[in-house]
Parts: C-alpha cells; sequence; structure tokens
C-alpha cells in the first residue's frame, strides 16, 4: 500500500501544475464569518463566477445571522486550495410557516454557483443531507436555470432583465411610448433624483407604501445593516419635487456591471406626479453614465401590477426555476400575499396604525424568508 501510494504521488508530481489541479480531490467547507482571508476568497470566486449574482455574496451570512437571527450555512467546495462552487443557505425557522433551509432567504436568487459540475453536486447533496439534519419541512433552491427536472418547481415567479445602451437618449428612446411619456411628465414637473446617505427618507416612504399594500414592512435596521455590509455596492436614490419633499425612493444593489432595484417606496402623491416612472430612469439613467451594461428589474409574481408595469417599461418576463425538496410537505408552499388564503390578514393589516405596523412587522416577515 505504500508503495502504491508512493508511486502514484510522483506520478501526480509529474503531472503540470494544472492537471494536479484537476486531479486533487475536492474538499468540502463552511464559511466561518470571522474568517477575513476565507471571506475574500468566497467573493473573488462569486465576482467571476457567471452563475454567481448578488445575493452569493459573504455578507448575506452577516446578514441573516444578525438582523434575521437565522442560522447561516455557507457551503463552499474546493480543490487544491481554489474554490470550485459555492451554496448560500439560511435555516428559517418559523411558528406561523415551519422550518425550511433556503438558498436564499430574503432573496430572489440563489441556488448553487459553480465552475466545476462535480463541485455543484456535492454541495447539493450536502444541502440535502443537512435539510434532513435539522428536520427541515423543504429544502428550496432559487435557481436562475432549472437544475433538476425531477424536482418540484414553483412557476409563480419571473425576473425583468435588460440590457442598458450605452447612450443615455437611446436608453430613453428604448422605452415604450406611453411609460416614456410618463417619465417626461416627470422631467417636466420639476422633479430631480438625490443619492441618499441614510435610509431615513427611504424608510418612511418605502414603510408606508407596503402598509398600504397590507403586507409587513422590514425593519429599519435591515436597511442600515444593508448599506453597513455592502458599502457602496447598496445605494438609495430619492426622488423630490421642486420643493425638496421626497416622493419615491428605491434601494438598489450594484453587482458586476449590473444595477439591481431591489427595495422602493413611493408617497400616496407619486402616481400623480410620475415619480415612479421617473426614479427607474433616473436610475437607468445614471447607470448608464457609470457605464453599466444590465437593468436587473428584478422579480415580480405573474399577473401583478409590478409585473404589468415591468413589461409596460419595454422588458420581457424570464423564468425563475425555484425549486424544492419536500421533506413534510406535500406540496410548494405558497407563502405570498397570492394566497387567498391570506386575504383577511391583508386587511386586517391594512387597517392598523402605521407605527404598530412598524413595529411588530419585522417580527412577522423574518419567518417569511
Amino acid at each position: 500500500m505504500h508503495d502504491a501510494t508512493s508511486t502514484m504521488l510522483k506520478r501526480t508530481e509529474a503531472m503540470p501544475p494544472d492537471e494536479q489541479a484537476s486531479a486533487a480531490p475536492l474538499q468540502l467547507r463552511q464559511l466561518d464569518p470571522n474568517d477575513a482571508a476565507a471571506c475574500a476568497r468566497w467573493d473573488a470566486f462569486v465576482l467571476q463566477c457567471p452563475q454567481a449574482t448578488f445575493f452569493h455574496r459573504a455578507g448575506w451570512l452577516t446578514i441573516l445571522r444578525d438582523v434575521f437571527k437565522h442560522q447561516p450555512y455557507f457551503l463552499y467546495a474546493e480543490r487544491a486550495g481554489q474554490i470550485e462552487a459555492v451554496l448560500p443557505l439560511g435555516h428559517v425557522r418559523s411558528v406561523l410557516f415551519g422550518k425550511a433551509l433556503v438558498s436564499l432567504p430574503f432573496a430572489v436568487y440563489g441556488g448553487v454557483a459553480a465552475q466545476d459540475a462535480a463541485a455543484a453536486e456535492m454541495l447539493e447533496i450536502e444541502a440535502q443531507v443537512l435539510a434532513r439534519r435539522l428536520g427541515v419541512d423543504h429544502l428550496e433552491m432559487r435557481n436562475l436555470q432549472q437544475r433538476h427536472s425531477d424536482w418540484p418547481t414553483q412557476d409563480l415567479y419571473v425576473s425583468f432583465r435588460k440590457a442598458i445602451l450605452p447612450e443615455v437618449e437611446a436608453n430613453m428612446l428604448a422605452i415604450p411610448r406611453k411609460q416614456r411619456a410618463m417619465v417626461r411628465k416627470g422631467i417636466q414637473r420639476g422633479l430631480r433624483s438625490q443619492i441618499d446617505s441614510t435610509v431615513d427618507r427611504f424608510f418612511a416612504l418605502y414603510a408606508d407604501n407596503v402598509h398600504r399594500h397590507g403586507t409587513p414592512a422590514l425593519s429599519r435596521k435591515y436597511f442600515q445593516a444593508l448599506q453597513r455590509v455592502f458599502g457602496a455596492d447598496c445605494e438609495i436614490l430619492t426622488v423630490e419635487d421642486p420643493e425638496g419633499r421626497p416622493l419615491s425612493s428605491v434601494l438598489s444593489f450594484y453587482f458586476r456591471d449590473e444595477v439591481l432595484p431591489y427595495y422602493a417606496g413611493d408617497d400616496v402623491l407619486a402616481r400623480d406626479l410620475a415619480a415612479n416612472d421617473f426614479k427607474y430612469w433616473e436610475l437607468m439613467r445614471r447607470a448608464c453614465e457609470r457605464g453599466l451594461k444590465v437593468f436587473d428589474y428584478g422579480r415580480s409574481k405573474q399577473g401583478t401590477g409590478s409585473y404589468a408595469f415591468k413589461k409596460n417599461w419595454g422588458f420581457e418576463p424570464q423564468p425563475l426555476y425555484y425549486q424544492y425538496c419536500l421533506y413534510k410537505r406535500d406540496a410548494i408552499p405558497q407563502n405570498n400575499p397570492a394566497n387567498a388564503k391570506y386575504r383577511l390578514l391583508i386587511a386586517t393589516w391594512q387597517r392598523m396604525p402605521l407605527s404598530l405596523a412598524n413595529l411588530i412587522g419585522p417580527f412577522v416577515v423574518r419567518n417569511l424568508g
């Protein structure tokens, strides 16, 4: 046995370095948030891996753990010291909705990001082992592409992505006529955009907006944590009227050459003043001037107002593959406002005083993921 091992080692040493690396075994690891070097390696891989998204960044581990108090499991596979695949997971334990292992809670995209098929398979198998060990009701992967044709798949959501043209005026002309007229209406009314350094104006608009729609708001602490963890890659743009009154605001993420408007809020006057359309135009204009290439309008549920709004901007829906392993469920969970059984809760929430809704909302929404 010793002689055979020695012979194998000698053969490996005789290989070119790239062949030695490919012959090395895969190692399964879990990211330690206190290991700055490991987090930097993780993010370096995410930045250059085509399958990765903003939601694969290591900073989400801190957000899940510190803000939502969910246990994160950020798994990665490496070979010869090089990361080959990553899989961020969060263990959501909810009295209201059960227990789940999700990649990734509070994110629209997730699942495995890999440069190696064997590494991707290793992480998905480990996720299933972990899900069973934790005793969750289901494992959920929020994939951009379908990975398993035999896994139950949620077809409720789509994403909207479109190239940003290199010239500002070309982007304006690419907006369909009706929505372009709304943008010009906002310009004519003297609306202007500002980049905010704090979450204050954004949060006031966002919290009021979601309350009117009957859904609980995420906490101010969460948005402050996003700014702190992601720095310049998390930016707030607020639209004001000529008197400086905030009308509409959006918190966006920046990743590689993409901008992702992710959370937004509007004053009740925003619709009549075209502030919402003007807001997204200003975000696109600024992104164009920065040389960015993709405008990711994010996720929408099919058949909703936001779905129609994005289509009216000339964006075409692209399917999202939210895939599941079901352990203690017979069907895919439907924990979303489109579920008819939540209509009474939504109506009750809308009648609740805003101050009370903002107080208890974060305790409710942390269970949704």
